[in-house]
């Protein structure tokens, strides 16, 4: 049996909610997963297990700490990201990757990466022309695209702002919607307008919107122009046809950054069609100046449920392939 040690840490008063989460359920989670013991007394952590352990434990609620000191809420999902960088023997990336500011959206809440596959993407986006940020739900990718494109455009880096998606169904048949045609193309675009509402606020979004320096349209309304000064991000890209995507990527002027965005496992597209997407991925994966980003289920920023979701599929789905048909080795009668 491994020799037990006893180990403290400093956690505020002011933060023990916080860092400790409600109910103690922070700790708690930290108890099961790295197999320790920890006690709460006076303003002092005792943690108590075998060295490694207490070590790693000690570490990841020093990181939550300073976290905490810096503004942060700490949710469960940042500790289920603390413990699994922990067991991966990274520790301290959280609060590296928390130094990172966007912006902040129109209620003072700041925008940071929260992974390191978050943190590659932002990165990406700031160095590379053209970026594919490809992952499922929930990790971000349009959101963070959008808090970079306002960032760049209040920043004056560029002149406007241009969001665009494909107009498809998610695998239902609407019929034909009342209204003009910004009205019928609208529910294709709300989740672009929410994001945008979130972090510029609604007059700011309306008054851009009224002069055209931001501008939300459905992918067919790109074709023959071309996009000079714009951050332009196509989101849902995995909807795009490979004609659809070869004509975006050719509207692209000088002075313009495009963000990609798509979950290449939830595909709205006819049965026997092929994703723009996918062909994308594959055809302009050797050039230099386009940067591709591959997030995963570990970067899934939204309930923790939404992870689990998101690896239940992805486990269900790699079940679900065939098996490669397996060669007869076995020599013939003739052979023998």
């Amino acid at each position: 049996m491994a020799n037990i040690i006893e180990l403290h840490a400093d956690v505020p008063a002011s933060q023990e909610g916080n860092v400790f989460g409600q109910f103690d359920e922070h700790l708690k989670l930290i108890e099961r997963t790295l197999n320790v013991t920890l006690i709460s007394r006076d303003g002092a952590l005792k943690i108590l297990g075998n060295e490694q352990n207490a070590s790693q434990a000690k570490k990841l609620i020093e990181e939550l700490v300073t976290l905490a000191n810096r503004g942060n809420t700490i949710t469960r999902q940042n500790v289920n990201y603390a413990l699994s960088l922990a067991l991966e023997q990274r520790g301290q990336v959280l609060t590296e990757i928390d130094k990172d500011l966007i912006c902040n959206t129109i209620q003072g809440r700041p925008i940071k990466p929260k992974t390191l596959g978050q943190k590659e993407y932002v990165d990406q986006i700031r160095q590379k022309m053209i970026v594919f940020g490809v992952g499922p739900a929930g990790t971000g990718k349009t959101y963070l695209a959008m808090a970079m494109a306002v960032t760049a455009f209040r920043n004056e880096e560029v002149s406007r702002i241009i969001l665009t998606r494909p107009a498809i169904e998610a695998g239902e048949k609407l019929g034909f919607l009342p209204g003009d045609l910004q009205s019928k193309v609208d529910p294709y675009l709300r989740p672009l307008y929410d994001a945008l509402y979130q972090i510029m606020g609604a007059d700011s979004f309306a008054k851009n919107m009224e002069k055209g320096l931001i501008e939300v349209a459905p992918l067919a309304y790109m074709r023959g122009r071309t996009l000079d000064n714009a951050f332009i991000i196509l989101d849902e890209a995995q909807n795009t046809t490979p004609a659809q995507m070869k004509m975006f990527l050719t509207r692209i002027g000088f002075g313009s950054k495009v963000i990609i965005t798509g979950d290449a496992s939830q595909k709205d597209l006819p049965r026997d069609a092929v994703s723009g997407l996918d062909v994308a991925l594959k055809v302009l994966k050797k050039i230099d100046d386009i940067g591709f980003c591959q997030l995963t289920s570990k970067d899934v920023v939204r309930h923790p449920l939404v992870q689990q979701i998101v690896q239940a599929y992805d486990d269900y789905e790699k079940k679900q392939k065939p098996a490669a048909p397996r060669k007869n080795t076995r020599r013939s009668k003739e052979n023998v």
